[in-house]
């Protein structure tokens, strides 16, 4: 595996997958029963801004576009953007990204716990050092995240999971396979868990047939969340990404379509085409609850 998030870290697909994260989290741990937090591909934990990132300066079209923003953002990227703001206190500017596992050990209570899969030695080197040598929730992985995080590691002790599915997707087609199938195991082992599954959108097509067999696995309800900041047609580049959730708590959807995703598709959009779609792949009572937002597009100027 070649890939690194350090160079990518921060950019629009960061801020998608993040803010669902969060807002994912504050919903699950409502409730006082502890709550089981699992990564498959869980990289560094903590990225520097002024190294490899700096390279691409992705990030400068991501989360650096949201602080540099002059409208008031929706409570759901507010709290995104102060949990990476805390990374960066004394600082003078942003010059560090906090990754999924960083904000999820945030927000997480005493008595929840975070079991992270990273299967590069030296990435998980990163991430133990960063994060779970001073904290006891935290327990990491060097291993096969679809294995450990989708079959191992479910069912845990807490009864109650949210599992993050955030491949590096080198080789799509054959990813998405791998995803389909750890997902059947995972919910053969977990049914009631929460799952969120981070993809790419350069050619919106192409992920159809992935999208529609999510809606076949054995789950009451099944969620995307779309943003693309340009016209999603070219396989060429990252046009845009989704989070697709199996088993989304309640009103996650309501407050993503009328709230935070169509403020960010405006805040993000870089080119002809840029917008969001909040769709139901499956719900539990379809015909009384239609997807809140039907595939829309907010084009800019």
């Amino acid at each position: 595996m070649n890939y690194r998030h350090h160079f990518h870290a921060g950019n629009h697909a960061d801020v998608l997958k993040h803010v669902a994260l969060l807002d994912l989290l504050a919903r699950l741990t409502a409730k006082d029963k502890p709550l089981a937090y699992l990564e498959t591909h869980a990289g560094a934990g903590v990225y520097d801004l002024d190294g490899d990132a700096e390279r691409t300066g992705e990030w400068r079209e991501g989360v650096g576009r949201l602080l540099a923003s002059a409208t008031t953002p929706p409570p759901a990227v507010r709290r995104y953007l102060d949990a990476v703001l805390e990374w960066n206190v004394g600082s003078g500017g942003l010059c560090r990204y906090p990754g999924s596992p960083v904000l999820a050990a945030g927000v997480l209570r005493a008595q929840d716990r975070l079991l992270l899969c990273e299967m590069q030695p030296r990435v998980a080197a990163e991430l133990r050092q960063g994060l779970a040598a001073r904290d006891p929730r935290v327990k990491v992985f060097v291993a096969d995240g679809y294995h450990q995080a989708l079959c191992a590691l479910l069912p845990p002790p807490q009864r109650r999971a949210l599992v993050l599915v955030d491949p590096p997707y080198e080789a799509q087609a054959a990813e998405f396979d791998r995803i389909l199938a750890a997902l059947r195991e995972g919910l053969r082992r977990l049914a009631t868990g929460t799952y969120a599954i981070w993809y790419p959108i350069k050619r919106a097509a192409t992920n159809t047939p992935f999208l529609r067999a999510l809606a076949d696995l054995p789950v009451k309800s099944a969620l995307t969340l779309e943003l693309w900041v340009r016209a999603p047609d070219s396989p060429l580049r990252l046009n845009g990404s989704g989070v697709a959730v199996l088993n989304p708590p309640w009103q996650f959807d309501q407050a993503a379509a009328t709230s935070w995703l169509p403020w960010l598709a405006a805040a993000l959009a870089a080119g002809r085409g840029a917008g969001w779609r909040c769709h139901w792949l499956r719900h539990e009572d379809a015909a009384q609850s239609p997807a809140h937002a039907p595939p829309k597009r907010d084009r800019t100027r």
